[in-house]
């Protein structure tokens, strides 16, 4: 399946700012993006073996170190206590990584605790309005939650704790406590809510397993960490995880393992907790929508190919015509949670 090589960044809306604002996202932040890309120097960081991670540790000036430390302290005073900053002298800032590849090239801040030694990540980046949209979706309507902070050019991110998806498959799949059912099972759910939210790019890189042990067994949630690619393809196959190939070996898994009809029962599992979801934020997915529809996430050709393939897939004719990505979230959106109360919808993802 071939995707865009390069996803443009989209800036923030006024009515996208308003929004942020009303919820507590937008908030006045002690440094910038653009203030962090004033580094004197840097050094590669490797992994384990040795091997170049294309992250950068960079360093400032002794002018600028002080003055930049402290501001990311109280960033993270923001993002964890709401700004209470009365703990941060017993944290320190351990490590500044800069990423050299990515459509954000963020900032990677490690906050270390000077009594424990325990540390915690967060990123800093450029603010790209699709991916602001993408965390709202994922905050509102998945069982995953998300903090983030706004202002102006420059994005906050949380670290999104567990393990990158392809490392997973690579290293914890043969443990004696992994469960290809329970994974198949967390698999089916996640493809349905990328699908539901036209949530991109879910390559096995740009998500992680956060794995939580259950008695004798293992229980799994699958948690996107990128959210560039949100309504911006334009084929549906492009926002159903299941059809990279990256992937091949979980949905290996759920061939093996689930039938036709329990991977009906998983989908609509969790059609029924996004429609209840939606249902208790409804005014708030609409007031996110209805700024989503003024920002170009794409382009003409692509907007007239998801809307065929949707067309197609709900076996109706009003995607027709739709001049925004936003429109046709909206409209998909409706139609798929609506699925879960009247059963005999056609399009069923399957995994056979």
């Amino acid at each position: 399946m071939e995707m865009s090589k390069k996803k443009p960044q989209f800036e923030l809306t006024k009515c996208l700012e308003n929004y942020l604002s009303k919820y507590n996202r937008y908030l006045k932040l002690p440094i910038s993006y653009a203030d962090l890309t004033s580094y004197s120097d840097s050094l590669a960081v490797l992994d384990s073996e040795g091997r170049d991670t294309l992250w950068r540790s960079v360093i400032y000036s002794n002018m600028l170190q002080d003055e930049v430390q402290k501001a990311l302290l109280e960033i993270y005073a923001l993002l964890k206590t709401d700004g209470d900053d009365s703990f941060v002298k017993q944290l320190a800032i351990s490590n500044i990584d800069y990423c050299l590849f990515g459509n954000s090239n963020p900032f990677r801040i490690r906050v270390i605790n000077l009594l424990n030694d325990n540390h915690d990540y967060y990123y800093i980046k450029k603010t790209d309005a699709s991916r602001i949209c993408g965390l709202e979706l994922e905050d509102i309507l998945s069982p995953n939650k998300v903090s983030y902070m706004v202002d102006g050019k420059t994005m906050v991110e949380e670290h999104i704790a567990g393990i990158p998806g392809d490392v997973f498959m690579k290293k914890y799949t043969g443990g004696p406590n992994f469960s290809k059912i329970r994974m198949a099972k967390e698999f089916v759910k996640f493809n349905e809510r990328c699908f539901t939210t036209l949530l991109g790019d879910m390559r096995s890189y740009n998500y992680v397993i956060d794995v939580t042990p259950d008695f004798d067994m293992e229980q799994y949630r699958v948690r996107p960490i990128d959210f560039d690619q949100l309504i911006y393809e334009g084929r549906k196959n492009h926002y159903r995880p299941q059809y990279y190939k990256e992937n091949k070996e979980v949905v290996q898994f759920c061939m093996e393992t689930l039938s036709p009809e329990t991977v009906d029962q998983y989908q609509t599992e969790e059609r029924t907790l996004i429609r209840k979801r939606y249902m208790v934020n409804k005014s708030r997915v609409e007031n996110l929508l209805d700024c989503m529809v003024t920002i170009p996430f794409s382009t003409g050709e692509k907007i007239r190919t998801l809307c065929s393939d949707l067309n197609e897939f709900h076996r109706m004719d009003q995607f027709s015509g739709m001049d925004s990505m936003g429109k046709v979230l909206r409209l998909h959106l409706h139609k798929m949670i609506d699925r879960t109360q009247h059963r005999h919808y056609s399009g069923k993802i399957s995994f056979k």
